[in-house]
């Protein structure tokens, strides 16, 4: 990395996290961070970039799909059959152990982790004999979808190891061999739109902050100064230059060397610079940027602990919310096309959804709706049964 001498000389081409901020306030700071992700340091929009820049990279974004991809891992599942909710069915058992790999929670939390990183998730149905054996997930970058002459999907390539195979669009009788979940995308047929990308911008503010925090401390967290050479004819020689950039990387550079006096020859002048991080206000530009990707993933900044979010009153009241708003929503659209492409593979008139009651984040509001409806003594039991979502019954299979 140059050093902040051979920055101000001129000595090497600048680090994308050191471009010159005017300490004219937020505004400045933000345009300062953009600018330095477009030269260069920008988040490539292909899914191993966004993967590589926000979750492999960004704690925000980190948290913000594991809190999702956890909850879907964590959620409870029933099947409504005949207008009754059962806890034990064949279909639960699958999605228990849909491969010898996988969990019920690690399957669900791949799939959510894809939506959120990728937009798409796809799912392959094994069978053996003519019966289910296995659902597989398969990795989305290494799936591509070729169209018919209509421009509908008719074949899907998968791509790994070497080997590409082709797996069919649609089946007979209804049982697809490949499921594809995605999310909406306004300009794409066959591909979803993932939060990461919506956050692509956000990101790069927030990759630039830390990057400028960081070179801030292996500068003693603080703008060095300058020194100026005010001897003779007030310009050093080519091995004088040399010398002096060679002294201060080997003996001044580096957090280790953090406040290590400098020792000064005659003819220099120490001149410090009056930037300082609190002038250039980069904690707040970094907490906006934070707040903006919690935005695109629907998870309230309250519940990661940003500062300057006072839209719940409490931090329970704020996880509610993510639940609510966000990872129940994914979760029904999850069930909602499992259901259907797994009525192809099984048969029967069945639907695999979330149990709610069983929830614990919204555990004390349904204790209060159950209480509000069970002292509505002018409604029969039945009806009670409905409001709750129970339908007509609750038993095993």
């Amino acid at each position: 990395m140059p050093n902040w001498l051979a920055r101000l000389t001129g000595g090497g081409a600048p680090e994308r996290v050191s471009t010159p901020i005017p300490p004219e306030g937020k505004s400045a700071v933000l345009n300062a961070l953009i600018g330095a992700g477009a030269q260069g340091g920008s988040v490539p929009r292909s899914y191993a970039g966004l993967a590589r820049a926000g979750m492999m990279r960004n704690p925000v974004v980190f948290r913000c799909i594991r809190l999702i991809a956890e909850g879907l891992g964590a959620m409870p599942l029933v099947v409504e059959e005949g207008g009754q909710r059962f806890t034990e069915h064949r279909v639960l058992g699958l999605i228990e152990r849909p491969n010898p790999r996988q969990t019920r929670q690690e399957f669900l939390e791949t799939i959510g982790t894809n939506l959120m990183a990728a937009g798409d998730a796809y799912c392959e149905a094994v069978s053996t004999g003519g019966d289910l054996a296995g659902l597989y997930l398969l990795r989305p970058d290494r799936v591509s979808v070729t169209l018919d002459a209509d421009g509908w999907p008719r074949a899907y390539r998968y791509t790994a190891g070497g080997r590409t195979r082709q797996i069919p669009a649609g089946g007979a009788g209804g049982g697809e061999p490949l499921l594809h979940l995605s999310l909406g995308h306004p300009l794409d047929d066959h591909h979803g739109l993932a939060p990461l990308a919506a956050a692509a911008a956000a990101l790069e503010v927030h990759n630039a902050a830390q990057d400028w925090n960081r070179s801030l401390l292996a500068n003693a967290a603080r703008p060095s100064g300058a020194l100026v050479y005010t001897a003779g004819s007030g310009n050093l020689t080519g091995d004088q230059f040399e010398r002096l950039k060679t002294e201060l990387e080997a003996g001044y550079q580096g957090a280790l060397n953090a406040g290590r006096p400098l020792v000064l020859e005659g003819g220099l002048d120490w001149k410090a610079l009056g930037l300082s991080p609190r002038d250039m206000d980069f904690i707040e530009a970094k907490n906006g940027a934070a707040r903006d990707i919690a935005l695109a993933f629907g998870v309230p900044p309250m519940v990661l602990g940003i500062p300057g979010d006072n839209t719940y009153a409490n931090y329970a009241e704020a996880n509610r919310a993510l639940w609510r708003q966000t990872i129940i929503p994914l979760a029904r659209r999850i069930t909602g096309d499992l259901s259907r492409w797994l009525g192809g593979h099984l048969g029967g008139d069945w639907r695999l959804a979330p149990d709610t009651d069983r929830i614990e984040a919204l555990s004390a509001e349904r204790a209060q709706l159950w209480e509000q409806i069970g002292k509505a003594d002018f409604l029969s039991d039945a009806e009670k049964r409905r409001m709750l979502g129970l339908g007509e019954g609750n038993s095993g299979q």
